[in-house]
């Protein structure tokens, strides 16, 4: 993916407005911003220049950084960020993972304030991507880091399938309309295999097609919803009886809780 601003898109909802800036191949970095403001908040940033190109572009001040989990390519330009601001960064982060330069470590807090906006951000504790991996809503915004993808989710490196199974559950419970902001453009693929999996499912193959339509004109798929999700993600329609079907005939086993059908799921995922 180009880092281009001809391939930068706004949502707004409520107060706030939401802006991704693309980063390495496939990155989102989100940019939280109200209108009555220059404040901004960056949401998992990799690639520090590249924010710092937004910043100057836009003339917004960087009031704060918000970390999902520990990887690289989300954590990666924390420093830089903090060596360009003229002054001091609000910066959260899980508590329980290996991350330099977090201000405020997250651990048994539901809730934080962000100062520079009129909105306060919920903790979601979700692991399975990593242990400690975090999402955080902020009034109708979601943003989950690895955890949560438009018809997918991320990989089990560090949790386990049953962690992930509960932690997807908690998300799924969100209202229908919250928007949901994940880090990467993985949509497309995510989509291949979803059909693959969940053949007669119709909203999704609209959903698709309209992807695909997207990309050609080199704009974001996200973000998404929970409502869409409940209706193409087949990780999180794992209960339901065309996944458990798929899944079973895909492993030739005989019909299993929800959990192991999500396991072996991510692992069909993990091979496809």
């Amino acid at each position: 993916m180009q880092d281009t601003e001809s391939q930068i898109s706004q949502a707004s909802s409520g107060s706030l407005t939401i802006t991704p800036i693309s980063a390495f191949d496939d990155n989102y970095i989100w940019v939280i911003s109200q209108a009555s403001d220059s404040f901004v908040y960056v949401v998992d940033p990799g690639d520090a220049e590249a924010v710092i190109r937004h910043l100057e572009e836009y003339k917004q001040v960087l009031a704060g950084v918000l970390i999902t989990h520990h990887h690289q390519d989300h954590t990666g330009g924390i420093k830089r960020l903090i060596e360009y601001a003229d002054r001091e960064l609000e910066i959260f982060g899980p508590a329980n993972e290996n991350i330099d330069h977090i201000k405020t470590p997250i651990s048994a807090q539901s809730e934080i304030t962000l100062s520079k906006l009129a909105s306060k951000a919920k903790i979601i504790s979700v692991p399975g991507h990593t242990l400690g991996h975090i999402a955080y809503l902020i009034e109708n915004h979601l943003f989950c880091g690895d955890t949560l993808f438009s018809g997918g989710c991320g990989r089990i490196f560090e949790g386990t399938p049953e962690q992930m199974y509960h932690s997807l559950q908690k998300l799924a419970k969100l209202d229908v309309n919250t928007q949901v902001y994940c880090a990467h453009e993985y949509t497309l693929s995510n989509l291949k295999f979803a059909l693959a999996v969940d053949t007669e499912n119709t909203p999704l193959a609209a959903h698709n097609a309209y992807c695909l339509a997207q990309r050609q004109l080199g704009k974001p798929t996200l973000p998404s919803s929970i409502g869409l999700e409940l209706k193409i993600n087949p990780f999180l329609r794992s209960h339901t009886q065309a996944i458990q079907s798929s899944v079973c005939g895909q492993f030739e086993v005989e019909h299993s809780d929800n959990v192991t059908v999500f396991g072996l799921l991510r692992q069909w995922k993990d091979n496809f």
